[in-house]
C-alpha cells in the first residue's frame, strides 16, 4: 500500500468508541464490545499493545486488517469447530453470538521463539506442564506443536499454566481440557496449511473459546491474526536457521523488539515510550503486508475521515 494513503489516515484512526446507548460497554486491549440481548457488537479499535500495556499511539487501518483477517479464518476453519460471527457491517466490526468465555487463552507452538524461547533461554526445560529437548536454537522447529496455556489476566500478565493446574484449580474440567486442546491442536493445523499454500510458517498463535447459549463450544474473539499470531517466510527460514540470524516474520514482534530497544518490556517503574508517526506508518504497512500475504487478497482500505461516524451508522443499521 502506499504510504501517502497511511500517512492520511493517521489523524483519522479509531482510538476508542463510547455507543454505550447501544448497550452495556466492554473496552479491551483493542476491542470495544458492546451486549445488546444475545448478541455482542465488536468493535476491532487502531489500538496496539505490547507486554501487556495499550500504546498510546494508534496504528492506521490495523483495526480492519485485524478484523479482515480474524473473518477469513473464521471462515476457513467453520468446518472444525463453530465460531461467533454472525456479521461483518463494517470493517473495523463483527456482530458475533453471544457466549460465556472460558478464562483460558489456548496457545499452540510449533516453533521456539518469543516467550518460548526467552524461557528456554534462560535455562527452563518445561513450558506449561511441556518439556522441550536439550541442543535447540532459537526459532527452532519442535518436535510436534504443543499447547501452552494461559489464564487471561484481567490486568497485568497473562499466566503460563499446565493443564494439571488448570483442572486442579476447577477452571475446566478434564473433559472440557481435553476437548478444546483438541480443537485448538485441530486449527493450527488448518491454519499452518493455509500459510504454507501462501508461503508462509505459522510459529504460535492463541485460541479463545467459549460456551454458546445451547452450551455448544464455540471459538471467539480472533483467529490467526498479527494481534495473535506469529508467522515466518518459508523460503528463508532453513537458510536464517542455519546461521543463526532472526527470521523474517510477520507480526507485532517487532513492534516488541522496539520497545525492549527503549527500555520497555512492561516490568515495575520502565517508562512506556511514544511511537513517533514514521515507525506507525511501518507499523501499518506490515499489518497490511501480513493482511495481503496470508489471505492472497488485496487489501482495499475505507479511508472515511471520519470512521467512528461511518462505524455508528453500520452498527445500527445491522441491528434494525
Amino acid at each position: 500500500m502506499n504510504k501517502r494513503i497511511i500517512e492520511s489516515q493517521l489523524g483519522a484512526t479509531v482510538a476508542v468508541t463510547h455507543f454505550d446507548h447501544l448497550g452495556a460497554r466492554y473496552g479491551g486491549k483493542v476491542r470495544d464490545t458492546y451486549s445488546i440481548g444475545d448478541r455482542l457488537v465488536l468493535v476491532t479499535s487502531d489500538r496496539i499493545s505490547a507486554f501487556d500495556h495499550i500504546l498510546r499511539q494508534t496504528i492506521p487501518f490495523k483495526g480492519q486488517v485485524l478484523n479482515g483477517v480474524a473473518h477469513y479464518f473464521f471462515d476457513q476453519t467453520k468446518d472444525i469447530v463453530q465460531n461467533h460471527v454472525l456479521a461483518i457491517p463494517d470493517p473495523n466490526v463483527t456482530i458475533a453470538r453471544k457466549c460465556t468465555s472460558f478464562p483460558v487463552e489456548f496457545v499452540v507452538r510449533g516453533y521456539l521463539a518469543g516467550h518460548a524461547w526467552r524461557t528456554y533461554k534462560s535455562g527452563l526445560r518445561t513450558l506449561c506442564g511441556k518439556n522441550l529437548p536439550d541442543g535447540l536454537q532459537q526459532n527452532s522447529k519442535l518436535p510436534m506443536p504443543i499447547l501452552t496455556p494461559a489464564t487471561k489476566a484481567v490486568e497485568g500478565h497473562d499466566e503460563d499454566i499446565s493443564r494439571e493446574d488448570i483442572i486442579r484449580r476447577g477452571i475446566l474440567t478434564e473433559r472440557q481440557f481435553d476437548e478444546l486442546e483438541s480443537y485448538s491442536l485441530a486449527l493450527f493445523k488448518r491454519g499452518s496449511e493455509c500459510a504454507a499454500r501462501q508461503g508462509l510458517i505459522l510459529v504460535d498463535t492463541k485460541y479463545e473459546f467459549g460456551l454458546d447459549a445451547q452450551g455448544v463450544i464455540t471459538l471467539i474473539d480472533e483467529i490467526h491474526t498479527p494481534d495473535s499470531s506469529r508467522y515466518f517466510y518459508a523460503d528463508s527460514y532453513e537458510e536464517l536457521l542455519s546461521r543463526n540470524e532472526p527470521q523474517r516474520q510477520l507480526s507485532k514482534e517487532f513492534v516488541r523488539e522496539w520497545l525492549m530497544d527503549h527500555d520497555f518490556q512492561g516490568l515495575e517503574n520502565q517508562v512506556l515510550p511514544d511511537l513517533d508517526d514514521a515507525f506507525r506508518v511501518e507499523i501499518a504497512s506490515r499489518y497490511v503486508e501480513l493482511y495481503e500475504k496470508v489471505t492472497g487478497k488485496s487489501f482495499a482500505p475505507n479511508t472515511d475521515q471520519k470512521p467512528i461516524e461511518r462505524i455508528l451508522k453500520a452498527v445500527e443499521a445491522a441491528l434494525i
